[in-house]
């Protein structure tokens, strides 16, 4: 049976803006992360908004060990929520949140999608390989206990992989309070090797942001996923990997909404 999720519902669809917004949160999140700024921005512009907490994540329960949980896992729970909408929503997903969106729309239709700092189609080994790099026996540690956490347990390892080096410390040390354990089978096994994306099976209108200070996707992966679905890659200035927590992150939602706007949603 599947877990019963937390999700943050929030304001209602309209006449301008039909269609409902599904926020999927990135590893280590919860459904908080959108919720400092973002749903309440497109709640106000008169959106229908929801952001669920992946099974094991935040205040959602998983049916078994989080250290188990699989990308395949993740999509049912977003096909979970999107099923009980009235209409099909447009997806938002954030870094790994940004590969389950991709996932998903591999066999749903959705009336568009964006991608925030996405985990690429090809997957997160690059990326993976380059956390090691930095942090070796961190790493060794993470994989032994099966605690990603490890990886992010210090504001200073939070503002590397997730902050640029203005971000306040206020905005940082609230993040590092929030960040849990993240499923090494989603992340280590299925993001590298087992489920990455057909991309050519994705038909859905896509617009893929980065973030210049990004600690944890380069240009050249969020450059990837834009080549990938035939589009531009369109970055912002002064922001890290949590664009939507960083103080810059109006110039995102408002870019979003513009873009949105553009598609007739």
């Amino acid at each position: 049976m599947n877990p019963v999720l937390e999700v943050i519902d929030k304001g209602r669809c309209s006449e301008a803006h039909p269609a409902p917004l599904l926020f999927v949160h990135g590893g280590s999140h919860a459904a908080w992360c959108w919720d400092e700024h973002f749903l309440d921005f497109f709640a106000d512009r008169g959106y229908r908004v929801l952001a669920p907490s992946l099974r094991g994540h935040g205040s959602s329960p998983t049916s078994k060990r989080l250290l188990t949980c699989s990308i395949a896992d993740y999509v049912e729970d977003v096909c979970s929520v999107a099923n009980n909408l009235t209409a099909a929503p447009v997806l938002i997903g954030h870094s790994m949140g940004g590969f389950i969106v991709q996932k998903y729309l591999q066999t749903h239709s959705a009336p568009a999608g964006v991608l925030i700092t996405s985990t690429p189609p090809h997957g997160h080994l690059g990326a993976q390989l380059r956390l090691i790099r930095r942090h070796p026996w961190r790493s060794v540690r993470s994989l032994i206990l099966g605690k990603t956490s490890i990886l992010f347990c210090t504001p200073d390892l939070v503002r590397e992989s997730f902050f640029c080096a203005h971000t306040p410390e206020s905005i940082v040390a609230r993040t590092t309070a929030r960040i849990q354990d993240e499923s090494p089978r989603a992340i280590a096994l299925d993001m590298t090797l087992l489920n990455l994306v057909r991309s050519k099976d994705v038909t859905t209108p896509l617009l893929v942001v980065g973030a210049e200070e990004d600690g944890t996707y380069s240009h050249a992966y969020v450059r990837a996923t834009a080549a990938a679905y035939h589009t531009e890659a369109e970055f912002f200035a002064s922001v890290g990997h949590d664009m939507m927590l960083e103080d810059g992150w109006r110039a995102v939602a408002d870019r979003v909404h513009t873009w949105l706007g553009s598609h007739g949603l």
